[in-house]
């Protein structure tokens, strides 16, 4: 069957129709790397004339996708004072795979979203931005996949990004059901099962609420066909919106133990402290010299300033004795001062993210790179530092 036909077949398939509540409501389901999904999009609200459009997109989406300079009103500094820069990575990854998807098959993922925008506008029906906030999904997942999980997903996200290789087919294919994060995060999905849990069944439970509490009698839903199954079983359901937003705490344990390591710290330097000053002070020294010298070093490597390279050695090792500070904003922060981007970094930025050396020339990547690697060192540098001073204090013994 050729791609033609196969795509003429969906699209007699993908219409599900349904009335909830005295309301009609058109579930479209569409492949999002699909034009012709895009016309049927157009031809659906065209014909049915809705009192309202939900699309599967959420306002940060939304504005991205309707502004054309997107990044150009970026305030690097708030992404940082609001420990949004790995959401930002994130984004940025995204973006990176859809570029490539363009180069290579001269498709731009997500056109459906965009005609039923535009359709709705056309036919003055109400748009209801039916998906979660990306970043609340994004941190669910975060907090429920461990540390050995968050390694593995940042690496696949820095590969995919600095990744020169082909879209595959078998991508291509999973484009047509998926959107680009639940694609791009489809390896992981036997490693962590509960990734499916919040990346899809949870979103299919709000968008499912979302459509059902959208205004007017008739209803036409745009939603990636993947979505469509969990939807119609929801549908008929009530979901607690704001519980399904809100952000699951972090465990009691994890809370413990990154107040545990510097409360014990301090009480064994105090303790060499009041048996010998010399060692207390050796002590000291240690900890002050790896964590300062290894943050340092992170940056270093991410070409920081010298300035930016000095703050990390003087804040690493006070952040590190205080669970809610981080050596790597402090250092961004100061990096975003000191060669502040500028307009055509954040323009720039989709082009420049498909390579390594792009990545590391433009302003905004270059400080989220200080951010993270100041980090890594701040935190090799406790391990290190940790390690010295109880080395040091067994000698007491």
């Amino acid at each position: 069957m050729s791609d033609l036909e196969r795509e003429g077949n969906m699209a007699e398939e993908n219409i599900t129709r349904l009335n909830i509540n005295d309301k009609e409501i058109i579930l479209i389901g569409t492949a999002h790397v699909s034009k012709k999904s895009a016309e049927q999009v157009k031809q659906m609200i065209d014909n049915e004339k809705p009192d309202t459009v939900c699309i599967e997109l959420d306002k940060g989406r939304y504005k991205s996708i309707t502004e054309g300079k997107k990044w150009s009103n970026t305030d690097i500094v708030s992404v940082i004072k609001q420990k949004k820069a790995t959401l930002l990575l994130v984004n940025l990854m995204m973006s990176s795979f859809q570029k490539r998807m363009a180069n290579q098959f001269g498709i731009n993922p997500g056109q459906e979203m965009i005609t039923a925008i535009n359709s709705a506008k056309e036919n003055d029906a109400k748009i209801v931005l039916a998906d979660r906030d990306i970043q609340i999904t994004f941190q669910r997942i975060w907090r429920g996949i461990g540390f050995m999980g968050k390694m593995k997903l940042l690496t696949g996200l820095v590969y995919s990004m600095f990744s020169d290789e082909e879209v595959s087919e078998e991508e291509l294919e999973r484009l047509k059901t998926e959107d680009i994060l639940t694609s791009m995060l489809d390896e992981l999905k036997d490693s962590f099962p509960k990734l499916k849990t919040t990346l899809i069944d949870e979103r299919d439970k709000y968008l499912a609420q979302k459509i059902k509490d959208a205004p007017g009698n008739k209803i036409i839903a745009v939603l990636g066909a993947g979505h469509i199954p969990g939807i119609k079983e929801e549908i008929h359901k009530e979901n607690n919106l704001n519980k399904l937003k809100s952000l699951p705490p972090k465990s009691n344990t994890s809370k413990y133990i990154k107040w545990a390591i510097p409360i014990v710290i301090l009480a064994i330097i105090l303790f060499t402290l009041f048996n010998s000053r010399e060692m207390a002070l050796d002590q000291t020294i240690g900890w002050v010299l790896w964590n300062g010298t290894l943050s340092a070093i992170g940056a270093l490597i991410a070409l920081a300033h010298p300035l930016s390279i000095l703050t990390a050695f003087i804040v690493a090792p006070i952040s590190s004795l205080n669970p809610l500070l981080a050596a790597g904003w402090f250092v961004g922060l100061a990096e975003a001062f000191i060669r502040k981007p500028k307009v055509r970094d954040f323009e720039n930025l989709s082009d420049d993210i498909t390579t390594v050396k792009g990545f590391w020339k433009n302003k905004v990547t270059h400080i989220l790179l200080v951010v993270v690697l100041a980090n890594l060192g701040s935190v090799l540098g406790t391990m290190i530092g940790g390690a010295e001073v109880i080395r040091i204090f067994l000698d007491l013994f």
